[in-house]
């Protein structure tokens, strides 16, 4: 069904009263204006909840929602159905080692670190076996056209090759996000590219729930990764300053979208966590700067710092997603470096 509520009759079938536009429930007797739309939405839900598609459950109730006034019993008893199957799509697609296999013994003594590249190569695999999403994305005639008005600026400034490679990585990070909101049952447009600036795609349903924008935020950088390693697997493989430049480039673009603020993914990507692991952020990419002398990381960590030292943070914290944040930063500046030294010119 889909996510935009249909259009609202005028007058309620039950009292008569006149119905505003926007309006979610009748002024007069106070009758949900979509109920037969909500009820299509319920059995919806609960037939793809029994048949085990759980986004499929969690897609129906949240454009129930949409159709709900906020302030009603009815919308705050959906939204916790729709966290409670969020959760579970999380746990069911964590990607950790099982218990007993030769990656979990392997990386054990390693802890939240080994934890963070067993997902790597998890989202590595991910990326690389979700050719079919890529593809799809492409065929949109919006994101097509508006990925060639992109690369048409990008050549101008830098030559058609290396273009190409900045609009795949563009492309391929907001694909991430694509998926990583899919994966709660939120459908998500196709990218939009803006010459200059990137790209960005929309979606209907705020994520209110702080781990989980969180998940979906860092879920960008996450695959820009995958697309860095790509480009320097081949730039290794064949010698290509070329490609070197566009994985140096492309990690680059990653580690500046951690930036702890809005409008980047950052902003959002510390957004589930603590003040102390905030200030553990913070220190991390303060020590990076320190080994590294690479700016970028400096200006992480004081915008980290500032999060942690003036902006509000949840008492209860998220350690798996302090590890993703500091694992992306150090992964993404050593990929960089190691490019850097690699092909320098």
């Amino acid at each position: 069904m889909s996510a935009l509520p249909p259009v609202a009759p005028s007058r309620c079938p039950e009292c008569g009263s006149e119905i505003a536009p926007g309006l979610r429930e009748c002024p007069g007797c106070h009758r949900l204006v979509y109920a037969d739309e909500l009820r299509a939405l319920a059995a919806e839900a609960e037939a793809a909840h029994a048949a085990g598609d759980l986004q499929g459950a969690a897609s129906a109730w949240r454009n129930a929602l949409l159709l709900l006034p906020p302030d009603s019993r009815q919308h705050a008893a959906i939204s916790e159905k729709v966290l409670v199957l969020s959760r579970a799509l999380e746990a069911q697609g964590a990607g950790a080692p099982p218990p007993g296999s030769r990656w979990a013994r392997w990386l054990a003594p390693f802890g939240a670190v080994g934890l963070f590249v067993w997902k790597i190569k998890f989202v590595i695999a991910l990326v690389l076996t979700k050719g079919k999403l890529l593809l799809l994305g492409l065929l949109k005639a919006p994101t097509l056209f508006s990925a060639l008005a992109s690369f048409g600026v990008y050549w101008t400034i830098w030559g058609w090759r290396f273009a190409l490679g900045v609009v795949a990585g563009f492309y391929i990070h907001e694909m991430g996000h694509v998926f990583a909101l899919s994966r709660y049952g939120i459908r998500a447009s196709p990218p939009m590219f803006v010459p200059g600036l990137g790209a960005y795609v929309r979606h209907e349903h705020a994520l209110t729930d702080p781990r989980q924008d969180a998940r979906v935020a860092l879920a960008g950088p996450i695959w820009g990764l995958g697309a860095a390693l790509a480009a320097a697997v081949i730039a290794l493989g064949t010698g290509s300053p070329l490609w070197g430049a566009i994985a140096r480039f492309t990690a680059w673009l990653q580690l500046f979208n951690l930036l702890a603020m809005v409008p980047f993914d950052g902003g959002r990507g510390v957004r589930s966590l603590s003040r102390t692991e905030r200030w553990i952020a913070a220190a991390a990419c303060g020590a990076m700067w320190w080994a590294t002398h690479e700016f970028l990381l400096a200006a992480l960590a004081l915008v980290a710092a500032f999060r942690a030292g003036f902006t509000e943070a949840p008492a209860e914290g998220d350690r798996e997603g302090l590890v993703r944040y500091i694992g992306l930063a150090v992964v993404l500046e050593t990929l960089s470096q190691f490019m850097h030294a690699t092909f320098p010119h």
